[in-house]
């Protein structure tokens, strides 16, 4: 199964495509941008464009990071009046979710949290063409757009496939400017995007029902996951060290896009459910806690996965020719490696985590039982401590025996 926006326009300059692409689709757009992005030449090249394709603009720059819902909320109010008909959302991770947030609000009736959790959008909402800048989320190819509600103790999602944009328009020129960290952990996201997902469990579908807004692995996530990872293996540390490497850039873009793809229908698991707590607790970024966590989760399940670890092996030029179980483990190592290059801190101690914290870490991730139960593996909060007992010494060797849940 697969599900990807209706149109995806990926290349150098593809930029260029925003305002024929939101003509199709309505005469009047609202913008929502990253406020830093709002005065660049790129992004004033994007408004010229639409302006001479006839579509009449409004432009919101208020974004605000890890989207608190007031401002969710209060960005769908104040663009109701312009009554657009199309959304064109550009920038990061965040802009790109308001996007999708504020087509939803100003499409159905009723307050945000009425859209929590999976398949409760009732409708299609406005059309959205995405622009990513940073190669990382995948939001421009995926059902799913996350905000911090202060009323409860982890970041929550809108998960439902009205949300996929129409249109994804990739332009790798667009993510030069990010800063190393910036690059670094939206990255190293993309890439636990496309491991997770090819390592997920597969569910047997019931064809009768509406189906999960994330089906688990298959065949075609499967392909999407392994091309991004070869994409992106060793362009991430090359572009975090030189920003300006254009074709790093090029293959981090691709790579991400093809993660958005692969988990938008596959799904991830135990890094993202892990993840939920660890940054409510340290206010640490979202792709630094799952890079930080996926050679641990795979260790954890490499029992469950070898066959898998191994295919991802192949896809970052580590195969040992050797076994398929020390494929495995050369997958885990290289994964590992790959976050030194760029700089990830080495254990959850050094990002602020206490040993008091892990059980309750462990409690609240059993909890997101979306992600929980696409893990290939039995997931208790027992084995969750033990992955977190492992990272927060930066210890992968206390999993190397998985053979029970702790």
């Amino acid at each position: 199964m697969l599900r990807a926006p209706a149109a995806v326009y990926y290349g150098q300059g593809a930029r260029a495509s925003i305002g024929t692409a939101a003509a199709s689709l309505g005469r009047r757009a609202l913008v929502v941008v990253d406020p830093f992005l709002a005065k660049t030449p790129e992004f004033r090249e994007a408004l010229s464009g639409l302006d001479g394709a006839g579509v009449a603009v409004q432009i919101f720059s208020g974004v605000v990071p890890e989207l608190p819902t007031d401002s969710v909320t209060a960005a769908a109010e104040s663009a109701r009046g312009f009554a657009p008909d199309v959304v064109v959302a550009y920038g990061g991770g965040s802009a790109l979710d308001l996007g999708k947030l504020i087509a939803l609000l100003l499409s159905c009736d009723g307050p945000l949290s009425d859209y929590y959790g999976e398949n409760r959008v009732p409708h299609p909402v406005l059309p959205i063409v995405a622009v990513p800048t940073t190669a990382g989320t995948g939001s421009e190819a995926t059902p799913v757009a996350v905000v911090s509600d202060p009323d409860r103790e982890l970041k929550v999602g809108v998960s439902d496939p009205a949300l996929i944009p129409r249109v994804a328009i990739v332009d790798p020129d667009l993510t030069i400017g990010a800063p190393p960290s910036v690059t670094a952990y939206s990255g190293i996201d993309a890439i636990v995007h496309c491991a997770e997902s090819y390592t997920a469990g597969k569910r047997r579908p019931d064809w009768e029902t509406r189906l999960p807004v994330f089906v688990g692995r298959n065949r075609m996530s499967s392909l999407l996951a392994l091309e991004g990872l070869a994409a992106m293996g060793d362009a991430l540390p090359l572009a975090v060290a030189d920003g300006s490497n254009v074709e790093a850039r090029g293959r981090m873009a691709w790579g991400s896009l093809l993660g958005g793809m692969a988990f938008g229908s596959g799904g991830t698991h135990l890094s993202h459910a892990l993840q939920y707590p660890i940054g409510a607790l340290t206010h640490t970024p979202h792709g630094m806690g799952t890079g930080m966590m996926l050679p641990y989760v795979l260790q954890a399940c490499i029992e469950t996965t070898t066959d898998r670890l191994a295919q991802i092996a192949g896809a970052l030029g580590v195969a040992t020719d050797r076994s398929e179980r020390d494929d495995a483990q050369a997958a885990i190592d290289r994964l590992d490696e790959i976050g030194i290059a760029i700089g990830l801190p080495r254990t959850l101690a050094e990002i602020g985590l206490t040993r008091q914290q892990i059980p309750r870490v462990a409690e609240l991730a059993a909890g997101v039982t979306r992600l929980v139960a696409l893990a290939d593996h039995e997931v208790t909060p027992a084995f969750l401590e033990r992955i977190l007992d492992a990272a927060f010494v930066g210890d992968r060797s206390r999993l190397t025996d998985t053979s029970t849940n702790g």
